[in-house]
Protein backbone atom coordinates (compact mmCIF):
# COMPACT_ATOMS: atom_id res chain seq x y z
CA UNK A 1 0.00 0.00 0.00
CA UNK A 2 2.99 2.53 0.86
CA UNK A 3 4.49 1.63 -2.80
CA UNK A 4 1.52 2.49 -4.01
CA UNK A 5 0.67 5.64 -2.61
CA UNK A 6 4.35 6.98 -3.32
CA UNK A 7 4.20 6.05 -6.83
CA UNK A 8 0.69 8.09 -6.94
CA UNK A 9 2.24 10.99 -5.61
CA UNK A 10 5.44 10.71 -7.98
CA UNK A 11 2.74 10.30 -10.87
CA UNK A 12 0.69 13.28 -10.45
CA UNK A 13 3.97 15.14 -9.26
CA UNK A 14 5.32 14.70 -12.84
CA UNK A 15 1.46 14.89 -14.19
CA UNK A 16 1.19 18.37 -12.46
CA UNK A 17 4.26 19.64 -14.03
CA UNK A 18 3.87 18.53 -17.41
CA UNK A 19 0.05 19.72 -17.36
CA UNK A 20 1.54 23.14 -16.06
CA UNK A 21 3.34 23.14 -19.08
CA UNK A 22 1.14 22.30 -21.86
CA UNK A 23 -1.83 24.48 -20.16
CA UNK A 24 0.83 27.52 -20.32
CA UNK A 25 2.03 26.55 -23.99
CA UNK A 26 -1.94 26.86 -24.78
CA UNK A 27 -2.14 30.15 -23.35
CA UNK A 28 0.94 31.75 -25.01
CA UNK A 29 -0.02 30.60 -28.46
CA UNK A 30 -3.25 31.67 -28.29
CA UNK A 31 -2.46 35.18 -26.33
CA UNK A 32 0.05 35.26 -29.97
CA UNK A 33 -2.11 34.00 -32.65
CA UNK A 34 -5.14 36.13 -31.91
CA UNK A 35 -3.57 38.94 -30.82
CA UNK A 36 -5.67 39.42 -27.40
CA UNK A 37 -5.75 42.54 -25.60
CA UNK A 38 -5.22 42.87 -21.77
CA UNK A 39 -8.68 41.79 -20.61
CA UNK A 40 -8.56 38.73 -23.05
CA UNK A 41 -5.63 37.44 -22.28
CA UNK A 42 -6.81 37.36 -18.85
CA UNK A 43 -10.47 35.95 -19.33
CA UNK A 44 -7.94 33.09 -21.29
CA UNK A 45 -5.98 32.68 -18.19
CA UNK A 46 -8.00 32.43 -15.88
CA UNK A 47 -9.91 29.94 -17.94
CA UNK A 48 -6.96 28.01 -18.73
CA UNK A 49 -5.57 27.44 -14.98
CA UNK A 50 -9.08 26.36 -13.83
CA UNK A 51 -9.26 23.91 -16.36
CA UNK A 52 -5.29 22.58 -15.43
CA UNK A 53 -6.73 22.67 -11.67
CA UNK A 54 -9.58 20.57 -12.22
CA UNK A 55 -7.45 18.12 -14.28
CA UNK A 56 -5.26 17.90 -11.67
CA UNK A 57 -7.38 17.26 -9.19
CA UNK A 58 -9.79 15.02 -10.52
CA UNK A 59 -8.13 11.95 -10.44
CA UNK A 60 -7.50 11.58 -7.20
CA UNK A 61 -11.00 13.63 -6.26
CA UNK A 62 -13.25 12.09 -8.40
CA UNK A 63 -12.39 8.40 -6.63
CA UNK A 64 -13.14 10.06 -3.08
CA UNK A 65 -16.55 11.64 -4.57
CA UNK A 66 -19.92 10.04 -5.10
CA UNK A 67 -21.00 8.69 -8.29
CA UNK A 68 -22.76 11.11 -9.84
CA UNK A 69 -20.10 14.04 -8.79
CA UNK A 70 -17.46 12.07 -10.24
CA UNK A 71 -19.36 11.52 -13.26
CA UNK A 72 -19.97 15.76 -13.84
CA UNK A 73 -16.13 16.13 -13.26
CA UNK A 74 -15.16 13.11 -15.55
CA UNK A 75 -17.16 14.71 -18.32
CA UNK A 76 -15.92 18.38 -17.80
CA UNK A 77 -11.96 17.18 -17.90
CA UNK A 78 -11.57 14.43 -20.24
CA UNK A 79 -13.26 15.95 -23.02
CA UNK A 80 -11.33 19.14 -22.12
CA UNK A 81 -8.37 16.53 -22.54
CA UNK A 82 -9.00 15.63 -25.73
CA UNK A 83 -9.67 19.42 -27.23
CA UNK A 84 -6.32 20.49 -25.55
CA UNK A 85 -4.48 17.81 -27.27
CA UNK A 86 -5.66 18.35 -30.42
CA UNK A 87 -5.28 22.54 -30.12
CA UNK A 88 -1.55 21.71 -29.04
CA UNK A 89 -1.22 19.59 -32.30
CA UNK A 90 -3.08 22.43 -34.28
CA UNK A 91 -0.66 25.25 -32.81
CA UNK A 92 2.59 23.17 -33.12
CA UNK A 93 2.08 22.77 -36.68
CA UNK A 94 1.14 26.49 -36.85
CA UNK A 95 4.32 27.37 -35.30
CA UNK A 96 5.91 25.38 -37.64
CA UNK A 97 4.39 27.24 -40.95
CA UNK A 98 4.86 30.51 -39.14
CA UNK A 99 8.00 30.13 -38.57
CA UNK A 100 8.88 28.91 -41.72
CA UNK A 101 6.94 32.00 -43.11
CA UNK A 102 9.00 34.02 -41.51
CA UNK A 103 12.60 32.73 -42.48
CA UNK A 104 10.79 33.27 -46.04
CA UNK A 105 9.98 36.99 -45.37
CA UNK A 106 13.77 37.79 -43.81
CA UNK A 107 15.44 36.49 -46.98
CA UNK A 108 12.65 38.40 -49.63
CA UNK A 109 10.71 41.20 -50.01
CA UNK A 110 7.49 39.16 -48.83
CA UNK A 111 5.54 41.06 -45.92
CA UNK A 112 4.07 39.42 -43.37
CA UNK A 113 0.40 40.92 -42.30
CA UNK A 114 -0.80 40.43 -39.22
CA UNK A 115 -4.39 39.47 -40.15
CA UNK A 116 -2.76 36.61 -41.57
CA UNK A 117 -1.23 35.73 -37.78
CA UNK A 118 -4.52 35.76 -36.80
CA UNK A 119 -5.82 33.53 -39.52
CA UNK A 120 -3.86 31.18 -38.40
CA UNK A 121 -4.78 30.96 -34.88
CA UNK A 122 -8.37 31.09 -36.15
CA UNK A 123 -7.83 28.37 -38.25
CA UNK A 124 -6.39 26.58 -35.01
CA UNK A 125 -9.46 26.68 -33.51
CA UNK A 126 -11.53 25.86 -36.02
CA UNK A 127 -10.00 22.36 -36.96
CA UNK A 128 -9.63 21.39 -33.17
CA UNK A 129 -12.85 22.06 -32.50
CA UNK A 130 -14.81 20.42 -35.33
CA UNK A 131 -12.02 17.23 -35.18
CA UNK A 132 -13.17 17.52 -31.40
CA UNK A 133 -16.79 17.18 -32.25
CA UNK A 134 -16.53 14.32 -34.69
CA UNK A 135 -14.04 11.94 -32.49
CA UNK A 136 -16.81 12.21 -29.25
CA UNK A 137 -19.34 11.42 -32.15
CA UNK A 138 -16.62 8.45 -33.22
CA UNK A 139 -15.71 7.43 -29.27
CA UNK A 140 -19.39 7.50 -27.88
CA UNK A 141 -21.04 5.59 -30.97
CA UNK A 142 -21.36 1.89 -30.43
CA UNK A 143 -18.59 -0.56 -31.49
CA UNK A 144 -17.64 -2.30 -34.82
CA UNK A 145 -17.36 -5.87 -34.87
CA UNK A 146 -14.51 -6.59 -37.08
CA UNK A 147 -13.88 -10.37 -38.43
CA UNK A 148 -9.94 -11.57 -38.65
CA UNK A 149 -8.84 -15.16 -40.29
CA UNK A 150 -5.72 -16.56 -39.28
CA UNK A 151 -4.26 -19.61 -40.29
CA UNK A 152 -2.60 -21.64 -37.88
CA UNK A 153 0.17 -24.43 -38.88
CA UNK A 154 -0.60 -26.22 -35.69
CA UNK A 155 -4.20 -26.20 -35.85
CA UNK A 156 -5.65 -29.58 -36.50
CA UNK A 157 -8.24 -29.95 -39.12
CA UNK A 158 -11.04 -30.90 -36.67
CA UNK A 159 -10.58 -27.63 -35.23
CA UNK A 160 -10.58 -25.25 -38.26
CA UNK A 161 -13.40 -22.35 -38.07
CA UNK A 162 -12.77 -22.26 -34.43
CA UNK A 163 -13.62 -18.56 -32.96
CA UNK A 164 -12.66 -16.88 -30.47
CA UNK A 165 -14.13 -12.98 -29.61
CA UNK A 166 -11.86 -10.95 -28.19
CA UNK A 167 -12.72 -7.56 -26.09
CA UNK A 168 -10.05 -5.52 -24.53
CA UNK A 169 -8.89 -2.09 -22.88
CA UNK A 170 -12.68 -1.33 -21.97
CA UNK A 171 -11.91 0.69 -18.99
CA UNK A 172 -15.43 0.58 -17.15
CA UNK A 173 -14.88 3.88 -15.14
CA UNK A 174 -16.56 7.59 -14.57
CA UNK A 175 -17.68 7.72 -17.98
CA UNK A 176 -18.49 3.94 -19.31
CA UNK A 177 -20.46 1.79 -16.99
CA UNK A 178 -23.11 -1.06 -16.62
CA UNK A 179 -25.32 -0.55 -19.20
CA UNK A 180 -22.47 0.46 -21.37
CA UNK A 181 -21.00 -2.86 -20.88
CA UNK A 182 -24.35 -4.96 -21.04
CA UNK A 183 -24.80 -3.84 -24.70
CA UNK A 184 -21.10 -4.77 -25.44
CA UNK A 185 -21.98 -8.61 -23.67
CA UNK A 186 -25.55 -8.56 -26.04
CA UNK A 187 -23.17 -8.09 -28.74
CA UNK A 188 -20.58 -10.50 -28.09
CA UNK A 189 -23.35 -13.17 -27.06
CA UNK A 190 -25.12 -12.93 -30.54
CA UNK A 191 -21.74 -13.94 -32.16
CA UNK A 192 -22.02 -17.31 -30.48
CA UNK A 193 -18.42 -17.44 -29.65
CA UNK A 194 -16.08 -20.54 -29.19
CA UNK A 195 -13.87 -19.07 -26.80
CA UNK A 196 -14.25 -15.46 -25.48
CA UNK A 197 -10.83 -13.51 -24.63
CA UNK A 198 -11.07 -10.58 -22.10
CA UNK A 199 -7.24 -8.75 -22.63
CA UNK A 200 -6.75 -6.65 -19.68
CA UNK A 201 -7.38 -2.94 -18.92
CA UNK A 202 -11.19 -4.01 -17.92
CA UNK A 203 -11.93 -1.02 -15.63
CA UNK A 204 -10.71 2.34 -13.71
CA UNK A 205 -11.20 2.08 -10.25
CA UNK A 206 -11.77 -0.66 -7.35
CA UNK A 207 -14.47 -3.68 -6.95
CA UNK A 208 -15.96 -1.64 -4.21
CA UNK A 209 -16.72 1.17 -6.45
CA UNK A 210 -17.43 -0.67 -9.82
CA UNK A 211 -18.16 -3.94 -9.05
CA UNK A 212 -22.30 -3.03 -10.09
CA UNK A 213 -21.26 -1.74 -13.27
CA UNK A 214 -18.99 -5.09 -14.06
CA UNK A 215 -21.43 -7.59 -13.55
CA UNK A 216 -23.28 -7.89 -17.09
CA UNK A 217 -20.28 -9.73 -17.49
CA UNK A 218 -21.57 -12.94 -15.58
CA UNK A 219 -24.13 -12.74 -18.62
CA UNK A 220 -20.96 -13.77 -21.22
CA UNK A 221 -21.84 -17.28 -23.23
CA UNK A 222 -18.96 -18.78 -24.88
CA UNK A 223 -19.63 -22.66 -25.73
CA UNK A 224 -15.54 -23.38 -24.41
CA UNK A 225 -15.30 -20.22 -21.91
CA UNK A 226 -14.95 -16.68 -20.93
CA UNK A 227 -10.83 -16.22 -20.11
CA UNK A 228 -9.42 -13.17 -18.20
CA UNK A 229 -5.93 -11.61 -17.93
CA UNK A 230 -4.77 -8.35 -16.11
CA UNK A 231 -3.94 -5.39 -17.54
CA UNK A 232 -1.42 -2.66 -16.30
CA UNK A 233 -4.82 -0.56 -15.03
CA UNK A 234 -6.05 -3.61 -13.40
CA UNK A 235 -2.39 -3.41 -10.85
CA UNK A 236 -3.60 0.28 -10.09
CA UNK A 237 -7.11 -0.99 -9.43
CA UNK A 238 -5.87 -3.94 -7.46
CA UNK A 239 -5.73 -6.80 -9.36
CA UNK A 240 -6.38 -9.41 -6.66
CA UNK A 241 -9.49 -8.43 -5.82
CA UNK A 242 -10.49 -8.00 -9.42
CA UNK A 243 -9.49 -11.35 -10.36
CA UNK A 244 -11.03 -12.78 -7.37
CA UNK A 245 -14.19 -11.20 -7.91
CA UNK A 246 -14.38 -11.92 -11.59
CA UNK A 247 -13.79 -15.71 -10.81
CA UNK A 248 -16.95 -15.36 -9.08
CA UNK A 249 -18.52 -14.11 -12.28
CA UNK A 250 -17.88 -17.64 -14.13
CA UNK A 251 -15.12 -16.21 -15.61
CA UNK A 252 -11.80 -18.27 -16.28
CA UNK A 253 -8.73 -16.08 -15.05
CA UNK A 254 -5.40 -16.80 -16.63
CA UNK A 255 -2.43 -15.77 -13.86
CA UNK A 256 0.51 -17.22 -15.55
CA UNK A 257 -1.81 -20.35 -16.09
CA UNK A 258 -2.46 -22.61 -18.83
CA UNK A 259 -5.46 -24.54 -19.64
CA UNK A 260 -5.98 -27.44 -22.46
CA UNK A 261 -9.25 -27.16 -24.34
CA UNK A 262 -10.92 -30.67 -25.36
CA UNK A 263 -12.75 -29.88 -28.71
CA UNK A 264 -13.90 -31.89 -31.04
CA UNK A 265 -11.76 -34.90 -29.70
CA UNK A 266 -8.43 -32.26 -30.74
CA UNK A 267 -6.88 -30.41 -27.74
CA UNK A 268 -5.88 -26.56 -28.35
CA UNK A 269 -3.60 -24.58 -25.36
CA UNK A 270 -5.14 -21.23 -24.08
CA UNK A 271 -2.83 -19.53 -21.84
CA UNK A 272 -2.25 -16.64 -20.25
CA UNK A 273 0.01 -14.33 -18.59
CA UNK A 274 0.10 -11.00 -16.26
CA UNK A 275 0.43 -7.60 -17.20
CA UNK A 276 4.32 -7.40 -18.71
CA UNK A 277 4.17 -3.80 -16.53
CA UNK A 278 4.04 -6.51 -13.44
CA UNK A 279 7.39 -8.59 -14.23
CA UNK A 280 9.55 -6.80 -11.43
CA UNK A 281 6.71 -8.33 -8.74
CA UNK A 282 6.72 -11.61 -7.16
CA UNK A 283 4.20 -12.95 -8.98
CA UNK A 284 4.18 -10.73 -11.82
CA UNK A 285 4.41 -11.44 -15.36
CA UNK A 286 6.40 -15.58 -16.50
CA UNK A 287 5.96 -16.62 -19.49
CA UNK A 288 8.34 -19.44 -18.53
CA UNK A 289 6.59 -20.62 -15.80
CA UNK A 290 2.93 -20.69 -18.22
CA UNK A 291 4.54 -22.90 -21.03
CA UNK A 292 6.72 -24.69 -18.82
CA UNK A 293 4.29 -28.06 -18.83
CA UNK A 294 3.41 -27.25 -22.44
CA UNK A 295 2.53 -30.19 -25.46
CA UNK A 296 5.10 -29.04 -27.63
CA UNK A 297 2.80 -30.30 -30.42
CA UNK A 298 -0.76 -28.30 -29.80
CA UNK A 299 -1.35 -25.11 -30.99
CA UNK A 300 -0.91 -22.50 -28.42
CA UNK A 301 -3.35 -19.24 -27.84
CA UNK A 302 -1.68 -16.39 -25.77
CA UNK A 303 -3.44 -13.51 -24.45
CA UNK A 304 -1.05 -10.91 -22.92
CA UNK A 305 -1.80 -7.59 -22.81
CA UNK A 306 0.49 -5.74 -24.06
CA UNK A 307 2.28 -6.36 -27.74
CA UNK A 308 5.71 -5.84 -26.34
CA UNK A 309 5.70 -9.47 -24.78
CA UNK A 310 5.42 -11.07 -28.86
CA UNK A 311 9.63 -11.37 -28.39
CA UNK A 312 9.31 -13.79 -25.40
CA UNK A 313 6.55 -15.14 -26.67
CA UNK A 314 8.59 -15.87 -30.61
CA UNK A 315 11.27 -17.38 -28.23
CA UNK A 316 8.85 -19.77 -26.52
CA UNK A 317 7.03 -20.94 -30.08
CA UNK A 318 3.80 -19.33 -28.88
CA UNK A 319 1.71 -19.69 -32.13
CA UNK A 320 -0.94 -17.00 -31.59
CA UNK A 321 -0.56 -14.00 -29.30
CA UNK A 322 -3.96 -11.72 -28.97
CA UNK A 323 -2.81 -8.05 -26.78
CA UNK A 324 -4.77 -4.91 -26.46
CA UNK A 325 -3.39 -2.02 -24.44
CA UNK A 326 -2.40 0.52 -27.39
CA UNK A 327 -5.93 1.99 -28.22
CA UNK A 328 -4.30 2.15 -31.59
CA UNK A 329 -3.25 5.25 -30.29
CA UNK A 330 -7.24 6.54 -29.71
CA UNK A 331 -6.84 9.95 -30.97
CA UNK A 332 -4.50 10.98 -34.03
CA UNK A 333 -1.57 11.84 -34.13
CA UNK A 334 -1.06 9.86 -31.14
CA UNK A 335 -0.84 6.29 -32.78
CA UNK A 336 2.89 7.25 -33.82
CA UNK A 337 3.79 7.57 -30.00
CA UNK A 338 2.63 3.85 -29.29
CA UNK A 339 5.64 2.83 -31.35
CA UNK A 340 8.18 4.37 -28.78
CA UNK A 341 6.78 1.39 -26.48
CA UNK A 342 5.24 -1.24 -28.70
CA UNK A 343 6.21 -2.84 -31.91
CA UNK A 344 2.75 -3.21 -33.34
CA UNK A 345 -0.12 -0.21 -32.79
CA UNK A 346 -2.70 -2.51 -34.17
CA UNK A 347 -3.98 -5.31 -36.40
CA UNK A 348 -2.29 -8.86 -37.30
CA UNK A 349 0.83 -8.93 -37.47
CA UNK A 350 3.14 -11.93 -38.24
CA UNK A 351 6.59 -11.93 -36.30
CA UNK A 352 9.36 -11.95 -37.51
CA UNK A 353 13.52 -12.77 -35.94
CA UNK A 354 15.10 -9.49 -35.54
CA UNK A 355 17.92 -10.11 -33.65
CA UNK A 356 16.23 -10.48 -30.64
CA UNK A 357 16.59 -14.32 -29.83
CA UNK A 358 18.16 -17.14 -32.05
CA UNK A 359 15.41 -19.53 -30.41
CA UNK A 360 12.70 -17.45 -32.09
CA UNK A 361 14.17 -17.45 -35.58
CA UNK A 362 11.89 -20.42 -36.37
CA UNK A 363 8.92 -18.97 -34.47
CA UNK A 364 5.65 -19.19 -36.43
CA UNK A 365 3.83 -16.51 -34.06
CA UNK A 366 1.23 -14.27 -35.00
CA UNK A 367 0.34 -11.54 -32.78
CA UNK A 368 -3.20 -9.93 -33.39
CA UNK A 369 -3.59 -6.43 -31.06
CA UNK A 370 -7.38 -5.07 -31.02
CA UNK A 371 -7.21 -1.44 -31.02
CA UNK A 372 -9.73 -1.61 -28.03
CA UNK A 373 -13.38 -2.21 -27.24
CA UNK A 374 -13.70 1.41 -24.82
CA UNK A 375 -11.37 4.16 -24.11
CA UNK A 376 -9.17 5.64 -22.01
CA UNK A 377 -9.59 9.26 -20.79
CA UNK A 378 -10.88 11.53 -23.37
CA UNK A 379 -14.47 9.71 -24.97
CA UNK A 380 -12.66 10.67 -28.33
CA UNK A 381 -11.23 8.33 -31.28
CA UNK A 382 -9.97 10.28 -34.12
CA UNK A 383 -8.04 8.29 -36.72
CA UNK A 384 -8.99 4.97 -34.96
CA UNK A 385 -12.54 2.55 -34.21
CA UNK A 386 -13.31 1.00 -31.16
CA UNK A 387 -13.94 -3.01 -31.96
CA UNK A 388 -15.25 -6.29 -30.80
CA UNK A 389 -12.94 -8.90 -33.00
CA UNK A 390 -13.81 -12.62 -34.43
CA UNK A 391 -10.49 -14.35 -34.49
CA UNK A 392 -11.43 -17.31 -36.68
CA UNK A 393 -8.69 -19.57 -37.14
CA UNK A 394 -8.17 -21.45 -39.53
CA UNK A 395 -5.72 -24.76 -39.94
CA UNK A 396 -3.19 -24.77 -43.34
Amino acid sequence: MKYRAKQMVIFLSLFSLILGALHFYLYQRTAYYLQLDFFAKTLCATILASLMVITIVAMPLSRALPGVFAKIISWIVYPWMGLGLLLITGFLIADLLWLSLNIIALNSSFILATQLQKNFGLTVLFFAVSAAIYAMWNGLRFIKTKNVEIRLKKLPAKLDGLRIVQITDIHIGPILGGDWLQRVVDRVNALEADIVAITGDLVDGSVAELGAHVLPLQNLRAKHGVFFVTGNHEYYSGADEWCDFLRNLNITVLRNDLVSLKINDETIDIAGVEDWSSRHFLGGYNLQKTVAARNINNALILLSHQPRTMHDSAKHQVDLQISGHTHAGQIWPFNYLVYLQQPVSHGLFQYSNSGNSADSANSNLQLYVNSGTGFWGPPMRLGTFAEITVLRLRSV
